[in-house]
């Protein structure tokens, strides 16, 4: 098994199906999808008085480092990542990692 990588990026809600897509393409075998909210200021906006807090979707793909260039870069033009405001992405290194059992290719097994 090659060094495992996770890669996360954070984007508004509602854009992260058509973002997954495009990382499938790219070679991403899967990925998990979060819902969360904003807590940065920027992150609340006013309407009629009353504070809404902005809905975040956060992708989460494991994949082998030599196979996650494409996939980073899929993600970030997929989303648009480059633009003011349209998300963030970052990589991780993934240590300690159990549970793939189903993979057949023998990629990220334990």
């Amino acid at each position: 098994m090659g060094d495992a990588l996770a890669i996360i990026a954070i984007v508004e809600r509602g854009n992260a199906d058509h973002i997954v897509k495009m990382a499938k393409k790219a070679g991403a075998r899967g990925a998990t999808i979060l819902y969360g909210r904003g807590t940065g200021e920027k992150e609340a906006k006013k309407i009629f008085n009353m504070r809404v807090e902005s809905s975040k979707e956060a992708i989460i793909v494991l994949t082998e480092k030599e196979n996650s260039e494409p996939i980073f870069n899929a993600i970030v033009d997929a989303g648009e990542l480059k633009e003011t405001g349209t998300g963030i992405i970052f990589t991780t290194k993934v240590s300690n990692l159990v549970g793939l059992h189903h993979r057949d290719d023998g990629k990220f097994e334990v």
